[in-house]
């Protein structure tokens, strides 16, 4: 199986590697699974997550694939890139979770993008357990060299603390 390209996709070292650009509200928060009000994770080699606030929490990287040791003859030839994420809310505070994965050129400017309208995720009328989101890029054309991973979200109900969306387990793969 190709190797996860992201750095601390689940909080083992807190927020470590990460870049945060909207950290509102409580800001960002490294819990240990399932947390208060929480649900239990498929994964059990997974023991952490990332928490979101009141406002506005998003983070990200940008993986440079000349540094991962990608060349680029392997990157010119389109190679899939899979991305894939999990969210979950609270069973007492209702949240919006979204995401966005660019593949960038070496200027930085966008190839090809991953933008699904974000979610809301309410206790009451929606189970709100962990949830996958994956995507596989294809037929984006030569010059990948960057890859942007940017995910978060926040609660609905405005509580002063942790109560919104939950993120673990991220991951990017090339398929080269």
């Amino acid at each position: 199986m190709a190797r996860n390209l992201l750095k601390n996709p689940s909080g083992e070292e807190q927020l470590e590697f990460w870049e945060l650009t909207e950290n509102g509200g409580s800001q960002w928060k490294v819990e240990d699974l399932p947390g208060d009000c929480g649900h239990d994770f498929c994964d059990e080699g997974i023991a952490k997550y990332f928490a979101t606030s009141f406002e506005l929490c998003l983070k990200r990287q940008v993986i440079d694939l000349l540094a991962e040791d990608f060349n680029p003859e392997e990157l010119d030839g389109e190679p899939p890139v899979t991305a894939e994420d999990w969210y979950c809310g609270r069973t007492d505070c209702g949240c919006t979770y979204q995401i966005t994965v660019r593949l960038l050129d070496e200027n930085q400017e966008v190839l090809q993008e991953f933008k699904p309208d974000p979610v809301t995720l309410d206790p009451d009328s929606d189970d709100c357990s962990w949830k996958r989101v994956s995507y596989t890029f294809s037929d984006y054309g030569p010059g990948l060299r960057f890859i942007s991973f940017e995910h978060g979200g926040q609660d609905t109900k405005y509580w002063d603390g942790s109560f919104g969306v939950r993120v673990t387990g991220s991951l990017v793969t090339l398929d080269v």
